[in-house]
């Protein structure tokens, strides 16, 4: 598509887009947090904290980089209107199901942190799979290209 037949995407595009890069983030704040966690950080943990923390698998790690990083390169995409933000969502969304599965099934962080952790990776697989499905349409639309 070239500029002149360029088709503009409206402001709530522009809304949507940077709030969705302030969620990602976060993300990466929190994924920097726990993959350089201190010392003297583990010590504040409680024992059952430290030891899910301690006993969690490289590729769960690795299914949270991708989520985040992922999903902060995508909305980076978005922002430049490239059409690429789509797959990088859906790999990012990839990262979050692997999460999802570790959390859920593979690990007892529910007994460690209790009911209420259920709730956030249920938001964050929403918002994976509300960006991919944003993409998509942005995309459609012409938004992106």
């Amino acid at each position: 598509m070239t500029k002149d037949q360029e088709i503009k995407p409206p402001k709530w595009f522009w809304i949507v887009s940077v709030l969705a890069l302030l969620w990602n983030i976060m993300g990466v704040m929190a994924y920097l947090k726990d993959a350089f966690m201190s010392v003297e950080d583990l010590e504040k943990l409680t024992q059952a904290e430290r030891l899910l923390y301690e006993s969690q698998p490289a590729w769960a790690t690795a299914a949270f980089a991708i989520a985040v990083w992922g999903g902060t390169l995508g909305c980076i995409a978005l922002l430049l209107r490239k059409k690429w933000a789509r797959p990088v969502f859906l790999i990012s969304l990839i990262g979050i199901v692997v999460q999802l599965v570790y959390a859920f099934f593979l690990s007892n962080s529910f007994e460690v942190y209790g009911p209420g952790a259920v709730a956030m990776p249920i938001i964050v697989a929403l918002i994976g799979i509300l960006l991919v499905f944003f993409s998509g349409k942005a995309q459609n639309k012409g938004w992106i290209y």
